[in-house]
């Protein structure tokens, strides 16, 4: 996420290191740096003048604390600075109306409306523990009616039916007295995209909400449009009261334009971000954790919610308890572990979070994503007495497992080598050894609850 903007404000704010003072003859060079890396980024032009004076303004003639140094004092000031720019905290959703609190999403074609609808219902159905309907009015496209239906089911959210012939006010209203009916806290509305600002869109758009109106409106706006995101979520943002935004396909988003820009254009914030296609990649937006990502300092709060969220904690604390034991750590238990980082979006996803480690995180992301998919079907093809006792894997042992599983013989001894080092780690572990080693991460997972970064190199 951001590895342009990131690997270039990094770069630039280097060059602070070594200095005694603040002054603005030294901050100059760095921040024509900042300067260009921005607009790299495709910041918005008025959005990048506005955040490098104020930094300016901080930066020159600061005193520099005892216990820093010149250059940790101006990347203080920076994150600060960027902190500021993106909307200084999380906002939330307002839901406290009359039940049904209508939340009404809006936006282009193609920048992934419906998708943040499911998404949207699934984050308040397990996060915020509500009872969510949906309902699509746009009846200019009866595939994204079918679309939210089949969305809605695999997230466990109410659908109400409609129709291309029907008026899009009309389904709404008929939405909202049956969600009433149907006891349902949150419903969520689809509206018809266009695929660019028309003013029959805004004409009906205005109307069905004028009739709604919704406690929430937001606005779905791709992140990979970058400073165009910013100018059509302020088109809208003028012909309806926009509440907040959604900023979608971060995850392929190296720059970071749009993130940077949205707020001050608009004076909305953005309330979350989508960083995946499945319908769990939906994050509440954290600006100070995202500076922090950006210039390089990890995310590990969110690594955390997202490991108690996704970590399966029986699993993890039986493994513990094995391993503390002196338990034979075995394929099994390697399986488990595969299956919990596969749930943490992987190694690189979990990189990306950890400070330092953005370009490690990049490399990872690189490796064949299909890896933990061959490792789990060659274990899976193993009986039950192979996954317990590896060393008995012989070589026909080892051609009925990968016919079985489709894969080549020297991806099952890649994967036994890798088991093997994960063996010699959690033997390490033994007695109190965990609870070292948990310490030294510094309580970032629990015990036994997913594979250490590396714990099992790629292609090694």
């Amino acid at each position: 996420m951001f590895e342009g903007l990131s690997e270039r404000l990094s770069g630039s704010l280097k060059a602070m290191a070594g200095k005694s003072r603040l002054t603005e003859d030294n901050i100059r060079d760095t921040l024509r740096e900042v300067r260009m890396a921005l607009l790299e980024a495709d910041v918005a032009l008025p959005v990048v003048k506005q955040f490098t004076d104020a930094v300016k303004q901080r930066a020159v003639g600061a005193e520099v604390a005892q216990s820093l140094s010149p250059g940790q004092a101006f990347l203080k000031i920076v994150q600060s600075e960027l902190e500021s720019t993106m909307g200084s905290a999380n906002e939330g959703l307002n839901l406290n109306s009359q039940p049904p609190a209508v939340v009404m999403v809006a936006g282009l074609q193609g920048a992934g409306k419906t998708t943040s609808v499911a998404k949207l219902a699934r984050y308040l159905i397990e996060r915020e523990k509500k009872k969510v309907s949906v309902v699509s009015a746009d009846v200019y496209r009866p595939a994204a009616i079918k679309q939210l239906e089949t969305l809605a089911a695999d997230v466990g959210a109410r659908f109400e039916p409609s129709t291309a012939d029907e008026k899009p006010i009309d389904i709404v209203n008929r939405a909202v007295a049956s969600a009433r009916v149907a006891f349902s806290d949150v419903l969520l509305v689809d509206t018809a995209g266009r695929l660019a600002i028309d003013e029959a869109m805004m004409a009906e758009i205005s109307a069905l909400h004028a009739a709604v109106e919704p406690i929430e409106t937001l606005f779905v706006v791709d992140a990979m449009t970058g400073q165009d995101a910013a100018n059509t979520a302020k088109a809208f943002g003028d012909a309806l009261p926009l509440t907040g935004v959604i900023l979608t396909k971060v995850d392929a988003d190296t720059r970071g334009g749009a993130a940077l820009s949205v707020r001050t254009v608009t004076g909305k914030p953005i309330k979350f971000l989508g960083v995946g296609e499945k319908t769990d990649a939906l994050d509440p937006f954290h600006p100070d954790r995202l500076a922090s990502r950006i210039l390089g300092m990890g995310d590990v709060l969110s690594l955390i919610e997202e490991a108690e969220r996704k970590v399966d904690k029986k699993k993890a604390q039986k493994l513990a308890k094995k391993v503390q034991k002196g338990g034979r750590f075995d394929l099994e238990d390697f399986r488990d572990q595969l299956q919990q980082m596969r749930n943490m979006g992987g190694i690189g996803a979990m990189l990306d979070k950890l400070p330092g480690m953005g370009n490690m995180a990049q490399a990872a992301q690189n490796v064949d994503t299909q890896q933990f998919v061959r490792m789990e079907a060659m274990i899976n093809s193993m009986t039950a007495k192979e996954r317990r006792n590896p060393d008995i894997i012989s070589g026909s042992r080892k051609r009925r497992i990968t016919a079985g599983s489709g894969t080549q013989v020297q991806d099952l001894n890649r994967l036994l080598k890798q088991h093997k080092h994960m063996q010699k780690m959690m033997k390490k572990m033994k007695g109190g050894g965990m609870q070292k080693m948990m310490r030294g991460m510094g309580g970032m997972m629990p015990p036994g609850g997913g594979l250490p970064p590396g714990g099992f190199p790629p292609g090694r």
